[in-house]
């Protein structure tokens, strides 16, 4: 039986571990999705209509906060919720998550200058691990039904391709990879005004990649002849264009890693949003809609963020409040 996790506003509340040298609370700082009832984009591809008021991550999920994550359930690592490519020391793009000991042993560490870094080399099921942890209150122990395999997705050991594809969000999860309409709207919307943009730094001007302070807006961390920060990092940290949010308040839809979303794409793919360090601008754009990874494929430009929806009975009371909206773009 999992845990039950309350759906609310703002940081989730930190739940009290044993072994905290081992394995650490991990809190995600959530930001609420309102006006529910929009429309779908019709200048885009048709994307971002919801329907219930929602909370998403505010920002991507890091590396200190999936070191966490591995030090609570992969002593052993059944499903492979590590790639070896983490290390920077096998893969400069990595994010510099190590692990030592064997298997049954394992423990993982990453450098506190890495820590704030969006997490790569993460699959579409390790992601859907992550929210099942979340959701049954990050307990500490094997992979299994009431750690990682069971929650918001019934997982239970599937690692192919095909199995991840056939995987669906339970009807009461909770803690969840954003749907691709989520995603959507709580980068390009703006509520207030009824608007989609064309990137998810609140503008339709093409962002540039500066990295300076204070930060003048409209700034993302991807390539535009050369990178926003070199080797060693190449990522910044999140949240560190600190003037360049979303209107409901995200940092980083767009650039530092591709995103992982649960639309299942010509039947083999898993959909991808906002691109990442090694793209230029147009990969953040709300019309490139990417779905070239099978959802079992790890790279170093891939990682996610979570989101957290209501309840299956909050959803009808939080409908009583939808506004029917006529929909312009800002042009």
């Amino acid at each position: 039986m999992k845990a039950s996790v309350g759906w609310g506003v703002g940081v989730v509340g930190a739940v009290c571990l044993s072994l905290a040298s081992v394995a650490s609370a991990v809190n995600i700082v959530t930001v609420p999705v309102g006006n529910p009832g929009n429309a779908d984009d019709t200048e885009g591809d048709g994307y971002g209509g919801v329907d219930y008021t929602y909370n998403i991550g505010k920002f991507e999920v890091t590396a200190g906060q999936y070191t966490d994550f591995l030090n609570a359930v992969a002593d052993t690592d059944t499903y492979g919720l590590y790639n070896t490519y983490m290390d920077t020391a096998n893969d400069q793009f990595g994010c510099n998550i190590k692990r030592t000991g064997s298997a049954g042993s394992y423990t993982y560490n990453v450098a506190l200058d890495w820590a704030d870094r969006p997490v790569n080399y993460v699959s579409w099921g390790d992601a859907a691990r992550f929210c099942n942890w979340l959701e049954n209150g990050q307990p500490i122990g094997a992979q299994g039904l009431s750690t990682t395999e069971d929650g918001s997705y019934y997982l239970n050991g599937a690692t192919s391709n095909a199995a991840l594809l056939a995987v669906t969000r339970e009807a009461d999860a909770t803690w969840v990879i954003p749907s691709e309409d989520e995603w959507y709207k709580a980068a390009y919307y703006d509520g207030a005004s009824d608007v989609y943009y064309d990137y998810p730094t609140g503008t339709d001007a093409t962002p540039s990649n500066d990295l300076v302070g204070p930060d003048p807006g409209n700034n993302a961390t991807f390539y535009d002849s050369g990178y926003t920060i070199g080797s060693p990092y190449y990522r910044t940290e999140v949240g560190a264009h600190e003037n360049s949010e979303s209107p409901y308040d995200t940092f980083d839809q767009g650039g530092n890693v591709w995103e992982w979303n649960e639309a299942v794409i010509v039947g083999s793919y898993r959909g991808l949003r906002g691109g990442s360090v090694l793209d230029v601008d147009y990969d953040l754009h709300a019309a490139d809609r990417y779905y070239d990874f099978y959802p079992s494929y790890e790279d170093n430009v891939i990682g996610f963020r979570v989101a957290e929806v209501p309840e299956p009975g909050t959803v009808g009371l939080l409908g009583l409040g939808m506004l029917a909206a006529l929909r312009k773009r800002r042009k």
